[in-house]
């Protein structure tokens, strides 16, 4: 071991017997562990290195001032703010590599909430009471490892020192494994896809690779395109192919797939290179056919499995989208391409299939080109989003535009 330091998040007043445990097993590995109270009613029961009347006061508060009526609903926010400020400036100093909390509802969502302000790679260990269920509230796009505890966490027992060491056990392993996100010499590749555009993607993908580019692909169904964008934010992904565009029709007509209303706007804000396709655009996602609303249930209907229901947009719908694809685009601030595929968005949309409707796709690209800032090019194809063709293409024009944008220095 290398003696990294391993962040403790804890309420000392109530997890300070379980807190000690874990640092007395970070340093049994050969590290450190830097301990932070975020309790804010009871006295702390071990020692600290960040106090709670620190992490309050970085919150905006002073602990006195919380203490005098307290609340969950008012300290919980300040003591979050206040540990994800103290904790990202230890990571960006270099003086922190890697985190574990332990908690049941509320130590998990402080703790949580702390672990997705900090960048992609760096260990993040959660052990929490809920870790058995869903928890797509806590991770969200992040790289948090849940640890379910088994039992509550109130006090040490042969079963809660077993999981609290191997809990120091793996973020102290994460801490010095070797490998790290740094970029090569030519910008990580984000690609998006979904089932119905993958031999469309897996064409481009392989031009991209072939051209010595590594690839970093999505699954276009909400928190994959939300991760890929976060990633553009953080510096990892240098590029995109925004093959699936799927994600902002489901936003705004509240299906499953939704991508958040920043979808589709961070690479054109950043100035990345970025070529975009209309992949499954005209798709709903909803699950068993009874639970989807009107006016889509009386449309025809796909079952794309079991529990997954696909539903296409008509052309007003469509415009709407077109119109909705613009505005986000609206900002970019370099030149882009967006290809469209004349024959179809997806596999359910070209000729023959139950999705195929070309008046209500050509209401997309009216809307579209009309409203479209002059620095995004409009590429139409007469053919379908997987035919290897289209895919080549879309790569290739990727690829000249990371050119274009690494001769211009930008």
């Amino acid at each position: 071991m290398s003696g990294k330091t391993i962040i403790v998040l804890a309420t000392l007043d109530t997890k300070g017997q379980e807190a000690h445990y874990l640092r007395q097993q970070i340093e049994i590995a050969g590290d450190k562990a830097w301990v932070i109270d975020v309790g804010v009613v009871g006295q702390p029961t071990t020692r600290t290195d960040v106090s709670r009347e620190e992490v309050a006061a970085a919150g905006g508060r002073s602990l006195a001032k919380l203490l005098e009526n307290p609340d969950r609903e008012v300290a919980a926010p300040v003591m979050a703010a206040g540990a994800t400020q103290i904790v990202n400036e230890l990571v960006d100093q270099g003086q922190a590599h890697g985190i574990v909390s332990m908690g049941g509802t509320q130590g998990t969502t402080l703790a949580t909430k702390v672990m997705r302000s900090l960048p992609y790679g760096l260990p993040k260990v959660m052990v929490s009471t809920m870790a058995s269920g869903n928890v797509g509230p806590w991770v969200d796009i992040k790289d948090i490892t849940m640890m379910f505890s088994v039992t509550d966490i109130l006090g040490l027992n042969p079963v809660t020192r077993k999981i609290l060491a191997n809990a120091a056990g793996a973020v102290c392993g994460m801490a010095n494994v070797e490998v790290t996100l740094d970029e090569g010499d030519k910008p990580l590749v984000g690609v998006t896809t979904v089932g119905i555009t993958t031999q469309g993607a897996m064409k481009a993908i392989e031009v991209l690779e072939e051209a010595g580019y590594e690839t970093i692909v999505f699954h276009a169904i909400g928190p994959g395109g939300r991760a890929m964008e976060q990633m553009m934010e953080e510096g990892i992904i240098g590029a995109v192919l925004d093959y699936s565009t799927i994600e902002v029709s489901n936003e705004m007509f509240d299906a499953l797939l939704a991508g958040g209303d920043k979808r589709l706007t961070t690479a054109g804000r950043l100035g990345l290179p970025q070529v975009l396709c209309p992949g499954a655009i005209e798709v709903l996602v909803f699950n068993e056919p009874e639970t989807v609303p009107p006016p889509f249930n009386t449309r025809t209907l796909i079952r794309h499995s079991p529990q997954i229901t696909d539903v296409r947009l008509n052309a007003e719908e469509m415009a709407e989208v077109g119109r909705e694809l613009a505005r986000r685009l609206s900002h970019t601030k370099e030149e882009a391409i967006f290809m469209i595929p004349t024959g179809g968005y997806d596999s359910y949309a070209v000729e023959g299939g139950g999705f195929y409707d070309p008046a209500a796709d050509q209401a997309f690209v009216d809307a579209l080109k009309a409203n479209l800032p002059n620095n995004i090019i409009v590429l139409e194809r007469d053919t379908h989003i997987d035919d290897p063709a289209f895919a080549v293409e879309a790569s290739q024009r990727l690829i000249q535009l990371i050119k274009k944008h690494n001769r211009q220095g930008l």
